[in-house]
């Protein structure tokens, strides 16, 4: 029982202070991880590519994943609807208030310093990934290609499908 307590505390955080998206979320999610020894690293990295790859938001997919390894079925359940109920929540207030407010001035400073403070969230997920994913020359080598692709513009599942072919070839 205390171990979906744990879950429905960590993701209503997760989902009440993830700015910015799946990726800005990992920070607050590898803490959460860590502080109740959820996962591995290496599983953590295996459930971010995981979470990517499957259909829908990223977080939800990590909330559901680690959900059913900490509770099964209930326990995926839980954490799904934790990590969205916040935000579904504020977005509905925001979208109120905002079309209200947004041309205030405070109101327009306020996003603007969110933006920055976002990417950083991002950058941060960027670099604590890319220490996991970047074990050798051959992962840059997939990632170089990767990123070749996405920007002569080859759909990401796609991407992700010569990426998994090559992870075959090369390992």
């Amino acid at each position: 029982m205390q171990a979906l307590v744990n879950l429905a505390r960590a993701f209503l955080q997760i989902g009440a202070f993830s700015f910015g998206g799946g990726y800005a979320m990992i920070p607050l999610l590898r803490e959460q991880v860590e502080k109740y020894g959820w996962l591995t690293e290496g599983e953590f990295f295996d459930i971010i590519g995981i979470s990517e790859m499957t259909p829908g938001p990223v977080a939800i997919n990590f909330a559901t994943f680690i959900g059913f390894k900490v509770g099964g079925f209930w326990g995926s359940a839980l954490a799904t609807g934790c990590v969205i109920l916040v935000p579904v929540i504020l977005v509905l207030i925001l979208a109120r208030l905002f079309s209200a407010y947004e041309d205030v001035p405070w109101v327009k400073r306020i996003l603007q310093g969110l933006r920055p403070a976002t990417i950083a969230l991002i950058a941060s997920a960027l670099l604590f990934v890319g220490k996991g994913a970047f074990l050798d020359a051959k992962s840059l080598i997939i990632a170089g290609i990767a990123g070749i692709l996405l920007q002569r513009g080859l759909h990401p599942v796609l991407t992700l499908i010569v990426g998994a072919t090559l992870g075959v070839v090369l390992y």
